[in-house]
């Protein structure tokens, strides 16, 4: 199954300079981007990502912190596709809590603060990355971040081994 995932390098991924390593593990599994762009989020972007259900699961205070800081400064915002992108994608992000992320993935190796250590100190948790986690949040996700027309069709010399 062909899918697309968001992908978001938050701030704090961004002013740690790891863009191109993020994106080079994604390249190196096969996956293929198929829209990128660096933006300065405003915060109707960011209440149209973080929507009131992160309010519901998480409390209208942690949906505050992460709206604070995905708008902080710069991210990089991309649509990555491929065969079960979706799960392959989260996979190499890691857990979204970055003390239980493994070694090797993005926020094992780059993040390491808890949910719990971020609540007692009423911080963010800056776990360097976002990624869609179901085909449904991926759709309304990706039109939050992009139009129709930012999002482009091409080969990769490696297809012909996938598709």
């Amino acid at each position: 199954m062909i899918e697309q995932s968001l992908v978001l390098i938050k701030p704090d991924g961004v002013a740690r300079g790891l863009i191109g390593e993020i994106i080079k593990r994604f390249e190196q599994r096969g996956l293929k981007i198929v829209a990128l762009k660096m933006l300065h989020p405003t915060i109707e972007q960011a209440k149209r990502h973080y929507t009131e259900d992160i309010a519901k699961r998480r409390g209208e205070k942690v949906r505050q912190l992460l709206l604070e800081f995905i708008t902080e400064g710069p991210i990089v915002a991309m649509v990555i596709e491929g065969v079960n992108a979706i799960e392959n994608v989260r996979k190499i992000v890691g857990d979204t809590e970055s003390k239980s992320a493994l070694p090797g993935t993005i926020r094992g190796d780059f993040s390491h603060v808890s949910f719990e250590y971020a609540d007692k100190r009423q911080i963010p948790v800056r776990n360097v990355i976002h990624a869609s986690s179901s085909k449904e949040e991926a759709k309304k996700e990706i039109d939050v971040w992009f139009s129709i027309d930012e999002i482009y069709e091409y080969k990769r010399a490696d297809e012909q081994h996938v598709f």
